[in-house]
């Protein structure tokens, strides 16, 4: 396994930003990982696994962190009766496409997410209704001092979140899905991506949803398309027009700039609602939001 120095993760993002990590890896099994991450412990560094770089904003000035892209048997999917076994950098979209072959249904609502099956253990994600604890059996954590396997009900699930801690990487996990037909899945996610495409911006570079929902009816996107801030511009950064809970990258736009906007949009929405909004998007070597007073 090679460790890469200074390699630049604003080609690893959706949103295409973000300046170089420290180190970079591309573990291939639970034995490198395992060793990469003593590697982290011993230089001192923080672990980011980047998946697809799909809910990822990483600071221009660059992240001081061992950065981990899985592959390999880690990215692998096998079909055991119901059982899906995906690695922890397995895409979404691969883990459907292999349930819907097998005739097993129950991540259709993963169409939505273009991430991978550690990252949705992660911040235990979810699309119109359903997430990760809905099909989640058990998930292979590792870290510095070996592996274990935790059932979901010791992973600490909630709303877009999980009780997983820096340092420990989903290396593997196990769906639990239900019998379906080939034909059945491909209409339910024919149906859900046209609802997606109608509502997201699903041909822009974006991070995917900012901000999580807060309690209530009034979801994130309604709330700041409320305020006025679709369209609303910071350098090369916009909140999407389509849907206000999106910042798109509108031409060489900088980690900067989105912050930005999502300081102002939580201003905002503070002053209009009295709500304080809560990033979904995972920070990497930047500073937390500032209080909104």
């Amino acid at each position: 396994m090679t460790i890469e120095r200074g390699v630049p993760l604003a080609r690893m993002t959706t949103l295409g930003v973000g300046g170089p990590a420290r180190a970079f890896a591309r573990p291939r099994s639970v034995a490198e990982l395992t060793e990469a991450l003593r590697l982290a412990q011993a230089e001192g560094l923080d672990v980011l696994a980047v998946g697809l770089g799909s809910n990822l904003l990483p600071a221009d000035e660059g992240v001081d962190a061992l950065v981990l892209r899985l592959e390999g048997e880690l990215a692998a999917v096998e079909i055991d009766g119901t059982v899906l076994r995906a690695g922890g950098g397995a895409a979404n979209a691969v883990c459907l496409h292999r349930a819907r072959d097998a005739g097993l249904g129950g991540l259709e609502f993963a169409c939505a997410i273009p991430g991978t099956a550690g990252g949705g253990v992660r911040m235990n994600a979810g699309a119109y209704g359903r997430d990760w604890a809905d099909v989640l059996a058990q998930a292979q954590v590792v870290t510095a001092d070996g592996d274990l396997w935790l059932r979901a009900d010791e992973l600490g699930l909630s709303y877009r979140h999980s009780s997983l801690l820096p340092g420990q990487v989903v290396a593997r996990v196990d769906y639990r899905l239900a019998p379906s037909s080939a034909d059945l899945v491909r209409a339910a996610v024919r149906e859900l991506v046209a609802q997606r495409k109608a509502t997201q911006p699903t041909n822009k570079r974006t991070c995917g949803s900012v901000f999580k929902n807060p309690p209530g009816e009034l979801g994130a996107g309604a709330m700041l398309e409320r305020c006025g801030l679709k369209g609303h511009r910071i350098g090369g950064a916009i909140i999407s027009p389509k849907h206000a809970n999106f910042i798109e990258n509108a031409g060489a736009a900088t980690s900067a700039d989105c912050v930005a906007l999502m300081v102002e949009a939580r201003r905002r929405a503070h002053e209009e609602f009295g709500v304080v909004l809560a990033r979904e998007v995972v920070f990497a070597g930047l500073p937390e939001l500032p209080a909104v007073a």
